[in-house]
């Protein structure tokens, strides 16, 4: 293929992402010159585009999880006084330290003048008594009186059954009515699939919001276009975390950072993943971890006055992309011409898992992940039919990286048993 073919497919990645938000019900946005951009949740608060999210913080010593209460003190203080007023914790943050963090720095502020949202852990329930033991030492924690967000944390394939299991939602739905939180929703780590089928029960059950992992790298490979348009076609606003994938997107590879700078000598890297989200019409708040002041800085500098991306800027940011994605470990680029594969294998899913692996050197991540598409969708299901190779516009040797990848992982090749036995057969 053409160098420029190569690029023109490419940018269709993005280019999607006009429609998707023309079809959207934006949430109306509050502005005022030089301030915090603002967003309305139906039926709710005017809140900040951008959010704190408090896992992240400044600690006491590299290695530990007591948050330094100094710096801490100094980085919300600036962010109360810029705008930044919604807090996102959660009962394990810094091994239970975020919860007291908020309730040592952010009690001294008028309660009505900042957001907090804070979630049920799920993975940490084992009978419905725990439900009021957890949900009252947060309470003691955090000395806020009420949540104004509340959350089933890291709803997942197996998080689900325990919630459902031990009526989370019912009791989350009776401390609203006592007053005791304001507004009732979850945090997703899953597949679109089970993400629509925990919306289909909740939707009408007195859901107001999601919070998912989106940003312009999981917006293919880990299907968060899908987990958005879901959410958006039933009418439930996002909340979007890790906007820079770790911090992965805060710096990405050379080649990436010069297209971005050729286009806008004076953005940076974070800013452009900052405002790719921000330019979903139903995101309303953006979390971001920020433990360094001028993280926060430039943060609030981009949520103020928010300037959505242009269709030349998405162009940009995409070819930006594909940049970034040429120096990863498989030149995969997400087009998915290779899917579906009559086996099951999860192809796209794969490589992207793979890449973000070489990208960041998190190698438990990745084989966590690999590990968890099981047998029916990894590559060990390939049979080496090849019908992947006729269709992969860049040409790449399908079954050879999957076998490649799997044999890095498992330690043993990506042979199908029949394929065995049909080498064997051969004498090979």
């Amino acid at each position: 293929m053409k160098r420029r073919d190569f690029f023109l497919n490419s940018l269709l990645a993005l280019g999607g992402l006009a429609a998707t938000a023309a079809g959207a019900e934006e949430l109306r946005e509050t502005r005022t010159a030089g301030k915090m951009t603002r967003r309305n949740m139906p039926g709710g608060p005017a809140l900040p585009m951008l959010g704190y999210g408090l896992m992240r913080m400044p600690k006491v010593a590299a290695g530990g999880s007591t948050i330094n209460r100094e710096e801490a003190a100094r980085l919300l203080d600036v962010a109360m006084k810029n705008g930044v007023n919604y807090f996102d914790t959660a009962y394990m943050y810094h091994g239970g330290d975020s919860e007291k963090m908020v309730g040592d720095l952010l009690s001294k502020y008028p309660r009505a003048s900042y957001y907090l949202a804070d979630k049920m852990p799920l993975g940490y329930l084992r009978k419905k008594e725990d439900l009021e033991r957890i949900f009252n030492e947060q309470l003691e924690r955090t000395k806020a009186g009420y949540f104004d967000f509340y959350l089933m944390h890291n709803v997942s394939r197996h998080t689900w059954k325990v919630a459902q299991k031990l009526g989370v939602w019912e009791y989350m739905k009776k401390l609203k009515a006592e007053g005791k939180v304001r507004h009732i929703g979850f945090s997703f780590h899953d597949t679109p699939e089970l993400l629509q089928e925990v919306v289909d029960t909740l939707k009408n059950d007195g859901l107001e919001f999601a919070q998912i992992q989106l940003n312009y790298l999981d917006w293919d490979i880990y299907r968060s276009e899908e987990q958005y348009n879901i959410l958006t076609k039933a009418g439930i606003p996002v909340i979007v975390m890790e906007p820079l994938r770790g911090g992965v997107l805060a710096t990405i590879n050379e080649a990436g950072r010069k297209v971005l700078a050729d286009a806008s000598p004076s953005g940076t890297p974070a800013q452009w993943a900052f405002r790719f989200v921000g330019s979903l019409p139903n995101v309303l708040v953006t979390l971001s971890g920020m433990t360094r002041m001028e993280h926060l800085v430039e943060n609030i500098d981009t949520f103020s006055d928010f300037a959505p991306l242009s269709a030349a800027e998405r162009k940009t940011l995409d070819a930006a992309l594909v940049a970034y994605r040429s120096g990863l470990g498989v030149p995969c680029t997400g087009c998915r011409y290779c899917m579906p594969c009559p086996e099951g294998v999860d192809i796209p899913r794969i490589f992207g898992l793979h890449n973000q692996y070489k990208a960041t050197g998190n190698r438990w991540m990745f084989e966590s992940a690999y590990k968890g598409l099981g047998a029916q969708h990894d590559a060990s299901a390939c049979i080496y039919c090849e019908l992947c190779v006729e269709q992969c516009p860049q040409h790449i040797n399908i079954p050879d990286e999957l076998a490649r990848i799997h044999a890095d992982v498992s330690g043993d090749a990506a042979l199908h048993p029949a394929v065995r036995e049909y080498l064997a057969a051969l004498g090979e």
